[in-house]
């Protein structure tokens, strides 16, 4: 066999090797296209999602509608609101954070003037 014969036969199997891994490389990125676009789909049909809100007070109702007061004169930036679902406990919470972070972060603010604030995690 000479030597041109052999490189023939070398490029000839190189190029097939190439082909092949192409193809099955291909294959997988099909594979995981399909897996995130299915994820996508699921997540738009199942909107339950968590968030994160700062629990500022829970007792009595003149007491959440006070606390709530004070917070929005010191913190205007952030959306309060009174949770009377469970009577006879009023809670009055801070937002609907989307991250835990971004809760802890806020939570570290107001901690000065509202030591009890803590951080609960809630399904929508």
């Amino acid at each position: 066999m000479t030597i041109s014969l052999k490189k023939i036969y070398f490029t000839a199997f190189l190029a097939l090797l190439v082909g092949t891994i192409s193809s099955y490389s291909q294959s997988e990125n099909e594979k995981i296209n399909n897996l995130i676009e299915q994820k996508r789909n699921f997540n738009k049909k199942n909107k339950s999602s968590i968030v994160y809100k700062i629990q500022l007070y829970n007792g009595y109702e003149t007491e959440a509608y006070k606390i709530k007061r004070n917070f929005e004169a010191s913190f205007p930036e952030y959306k309060t609101f009174i949770d009377a679902s469970k009577q006879p406990d009023w809670k009055t919470q801070v937002g609907n954070f989307n991250t835990r972070i971004e809760a802890d972060r806020v939570l570290i603010i107001i901690k000065d003037k509202f030591s009890g604030a803590i951080v609960l995690e809630d399904k929508i």
